[in-house]
């Protein structure tokens, strides 16, 4: 497997859908215990930063691992659809970008594919395809 799968893998486990059906994991699972999904985003920031050290990168964003609320994904799909790209809803929302890419792929607005980052397609609501 290689690391952008892993990493598409491992963001939406972090955001608490079963990245084989797309279904958001139910309360009790134990993919959404705050321990465990905090523990997912580590990994998943490992392997967006490479070999860096967690001190060179930083600490994880204020939001990372945190449940998303309604007005939260309101929010995120409506920034979203007026263009804003990925790294900038990471810093507007204080989450990784694996995680908005998990969110949006949750909320049907990225295809989830098994490219890198960088390289994906977002596709709107609207089934109209643009370069990320």
């Amino acid at each position: 497997m290689d690391e952008s799968k892993a990493l598409s893998i491992l963001s939406t486990l972090a955001n608490g859908i079963n990245p084989s059906t797309g279904e958001v994991f139910p309360p009790d699972s134990p993919y959404q215990q705050p321990e465990v999904v905090r523990a997912l985003y580590v990994a998943t920031r490992s392997l967006e930063g490479g070999n860096r050290s967690q001190k060179s990168r930083g600490p994880l964003p204020t939001n990372a691992g945190k449940p998303w609320t309604e007005d939260d994904d309101r929010r995120l799909l409506a920034e979203f659809d007026r263009g804003q790209s990925l790294q900038e809803l990471a810093r507007a929302h204080a989450r990784t970008v694996a995680g908005i890419q998990a969110r949006l792929e949750k909320h049907g607005r990225l295809q989830p594919s098994a490219a890198a980052p960088s390289q994906r397609r977002q596709w709107r609501g609207n089934g109209q395809q643009n370069p990320a």
